[in-house]
């Protein structure tokens, strides 16, 4: 039964993968800065990534996540609106928010706005989890399209 969980388990974090590639969840060429006209997101190649815990990872809470931007730059969320800059969110074992929307703040929309690039989480145990990173800016409203990324976990 386990081997069974952790193929549908794959399967399921492939077909996720590719659905936020596809979704342009990785920034955009096309973003300017708010009335400056200037690019501020440069490269297609731009985006988040949950640098760890590796995806498919059997852990122990608390799990320790950490994100790694390119293209982007992390601050505070108390500097303010900044075009290409922000701070990150984790989403777990939820849909993404809507992106028009500030990301609403409870146990499965964790905050980082103090600008941290890493943060340790507690999951229940003997259970798999998805973990989504979520890029905003310092008013919580995330980037469209969204700049994302997410990992399964197990948690022995």
């Amino acid at each position: 039964m386990n081997f069974l969980v952790r193929c549908g388990s794959v399967f399921l974090m492939v077909l996720l993968v590719g659905c936020a590639s596809q979704g342009g969840g990785n920034g955009s060429d096309s973003q300017k800065a708010e009335g400056s006209g200037s690019e501020a997101v440069k490269s297609s190649q731009a985006g988040v990534t949950i640098t760890k815990p590796a995806p498919m990872a059997d852990v122990t809470s608390p799990v320790e996540v950490c994100l790694e931007t390119k293209g982007y730059v992390v601050e505070p969320a108390k500097n303010g609106v900044n075009e290409g800059k922000g701070h990150h969110h984790l989403i777990i074992n939820a849909d993404l928010p809507d992106l028009s929307q500030p990301v609403p703040k409870d146990d499965q929309h964790i905050h980082m706005g103090d600008g941290s690039t890493c943060k340790s989480i507690e999951l229940s145990a003997g259970k798999m989890h998805t973990i989504k990173a979520l890029f905003a800016r310092g008013n919580h409203i995330p980037y469209d399209p969204a700049v994302t990324d997410s990992v399964v976990v197990f948690v022995k």
